[in-house]
C-alpha cells in the first residue's frame, strides 16, 4: 500500500473533555435514581390500633403494621420483624394510630413492675395526666390527725389512668390513680394505704398537652 493511501485513512479522534462531560452526566443520573429510590422506599411499622396505656402488653393483635417512608429513622419505631413471640409492656401512653416508637415499650420478660391504685389527701395537679411520672410521697400516720414528716415512698412511678371521682366527692377533683412501681416496693405502699397515712403525688415529668 503506497503512502499516500495509508495517509488518507480516517484518524480516530478522542476529546478527553467529552469522556468527562459524559461521566459527569452518568453520575448525576445516577444519583437522581438513588435519591428517588430512597425517598420512595417505605418501611413496614406497626401503629396503635387503639390507645395503649402504660403497663399494657401489646401482641401484634394489638397493632396495625402500615408502609411508612421514614428513611434513616425506621429503626426508632417497632416493626413486624421485631417484636417478640411473647409481645411487649407499655412504658409510656401510646394513642390510637401512633406509630410506635421502639422507646416507648419494653419486653415483658423483663417486667418489674405492677399497678396499685392510691388516693391521695390532697387534690392532684392537674399537669398530671396517663403517661406522667410522678415520686409518691407519703407522711406517717402517729396519731389522729397527726402526721410525721414526708419522705418519698416512690420515686419515678408511672401514672396509668385517673380515676374519675363519683357520689359525693364528685366536685373534690380527682385524688385516686393508678401508678406502676416496682414490685419490690409494692408492700410499702400497701403498708402506707392500709395506715391511712397522707400520700401526694408530685410530677417528675408530665405528657405534652395537645
Amino acid at each position: 500500500m503506497s503512502k499516500t493511501a495509508r495517509n488518507a485513512r480516517p484518524k480516530f479522534w478522542f476529546d478527553p473533555r467529552f469522556a468527562i462531560g459524559l461521566a459527569l452526566v452518568v453520575a448525576a443520573v445516577g444519583g437522581v435514581y438513588l435519591i428517588v429510590s430512597a425517598a420512595d422506599r417505605s418501611t413496614a411499622v406497626f401503629t396503635a390500633r387503639s390507645a395503649l396505656a402504660v403497663g399494657d402488653r401489646v401482641e401484634a393483635s394489638d397493632l396495625v403494621a402500615t408502609q411508612v417512608r421514614l428513611g434513616v429513622t425506621g429503626d426508632l419505631y417497632v416493626t413486624p420483624d421485631g417484636l417478640p413471640d411473647d409481645g411487649l409492656v407499655v412504658t409510656r401512653t401510646i394513642a390510637a394510630g401512633e406509630l410506635v416508637p421502639a422507646s416507648a415499650v419494653g419486653r415483658t420478660a423483663g417486667t418489674e413492675v405492677t399497678s396499685v391504685v392510691v388516693e391521695l389527701t390532697s387534690a392532684l395537679a392537674s399537669n398530671i395526666g396517663p403517661g406522667s411520672v410522678v415520686d409518691v410521697w407519703s407522711a406517717r400516720k402517729t396519731v389522729p390527725n397527726t402526721f410525721g414528716p414526708p419522705t418519698v415512698l416512690v420515686d419515678q412511678a408511672a401514672v396509668v389512668r385517673l380515676v374519675e371521682p363519683t357520689g359525693l366527692v364528685a366536685g373534690g377533683g380527682i385524688r385516686t390513680l393508678e401508678i406502676l412501681v416496682p414490685k419490690g416496693a409494692v408492700a410499702a405502699v400497701l403498708e402506707s394505704i392500709a395506715n391511712r397515712d397522707a400520700i401526694a403525688v408530685v410530677p417528675v415529668n408530665a405528657p405534652l398537652e395537645k
